[in-house]
């Protein structure tokens, strides 16, 4: 079987994703080929499990501090160049397409007619969650940016649909408990703005790792250069996270045991139902400012429980090689069976 895999490279958790999809799928005999848009090519970083992939310019959003800048976000992207490159994409070669919410690759296929399967948690959206955010519009969005003829969504809870535990990489390291270190991953906002509003909790080492080009310290301010091995070395060890709401970090804290506090990127939809139900979950504490009381109360909590999520990938690879040939129900039924379950806190 010959895929077409295509990644949305504007947050790092679709990319994770893929990574963990990868060796999963050459294990089950599955051709692929992969293609990444919504990034600048020069920011990918290790991307060797790739090969020899394609980038496409895509769609993305362009942020302003852990705010959606809405008008350079409409004027950033370019239309014109997404129908371009949706109908030049060849799929002449390939049995089907794999989008993690990648609009050329999707897109293609479905006007070309090859088959194709959406793996991506915002196709858990297409079903009714307990937040305020999904609904009608919402679901209409989420089909229109990167449609499928099969979807399958995965979250931290199936809510009685046909939704998925979540994709992701087995633990780097071993979880360790501490009380005073916290890793902090905030990628749009101002690294110095960070250090001012934490340093004054000097109970607490902070650990923020933003841009920059090395390694600085000033009294209970570490500041790190972007490193997914010394990330994890550092997530692995400390007592909590404070991040926006992306679905994969979160997943990431919550199997390595770690409390979390997250700061929704205001005007992205997806990261609002993110933290609405992270709470709803009682799996983190959602504030909306490092100004915020709920900060000081946050860091005096102590450290939840592991969990142990599903080894999905090989899961989603085998019925994938298998030409897709069992309900995505029968799918979701298998994981959860081998999933811990998440029990709602209200």
């Amino acid at each position: 079987m010959k895929v077409l895999y295509g990644v949305q490279a504007t947050g790092n958790g679709h990319i994770t994703r893929a990574r963990v999809m990868a060796p999963a799928l050459e294990k089950a005999g599955v051709d692929v080929d992969y293609l990444f848009s919504g990034r600048n090519p020069e920011e990918l970083f290790n991307m060797e499990p790739f090969g020899a992939y394609q980038c496409r310019q895509g769609l993305t959003f362009y942020m302003e501090g852990s705010k959606v800048n809405q008008w350079k976000t409409f004027t950033g992207n370019n239309p014109i160049k997404l129908v371009r490159d949706i109908f030049a994409l060849n799929l002449d070669q390939y049995d089907l397409v794999i989008t993690d919410f990648e609009p050329v690759t999707a897109w293609a296929a479905k006007l070309k007619g090859v088959p194709s399967v959406g793996i991506a948690h915002q196709y858990a959206f297409l079903h009714a969650l307990p937040d305020s955010k999904t609904g009608f519009i919402f679901r209409h969005q989420i089909k229109s940016f990167a449609p499928a003829k099969v979807s399958v969504g995965i979250h931290w809870h199936h809510f009685n649909h046909a939704i998925c535990p979540p994709l992701i990489q087995a633990r780097l390291f071993d979880p360790v408990k501490s009380d005073n270190k916290v890793v902090v991953y905030l990628p749009h906002d101002n690294v110095d703005q960070i250090c001012r509003a934490l340093q004054l909790y000097t109970e607490c080492e902070f650990f923020v790792y933003a841009r920059v080009d090395k390694a600085t310290d000033d009294g209970n301010m570490h500041v790190r250069p972007f490193s997914r091995d010394g990330f994890h070395r550092d997530l692995s060890d400390c007592s909590g996270v404070i991040c926006n709401s992306g679905f994969g970090l979160l997943s990431e804290a919550i199997q390595y045991g770690k409390k979390i506090l997250t700061l929704p990127q205001v005007g992205q939809a997806e990261q609002e139902s993110n933290a609405e139900i992270l709470e709803y979950l009682g799996l983190g504490v959602v504030i909306d400012s490092l100004q915020s009381e709920r900060l000081v109360q946050w860091l005096v909590l102590p450290m939840p429980e592991p969990k142990v999520f599903p080894d999905l990938a090989t899961i989603l690879a085998e019925w994938i090689a298998a030409g897709c040939n069992r309900t995505v129900q029968s799918v979701v039924d298998d994981a959860w069976n081998s999933s811990y379950r998440v029990t709602p806190s209200r």
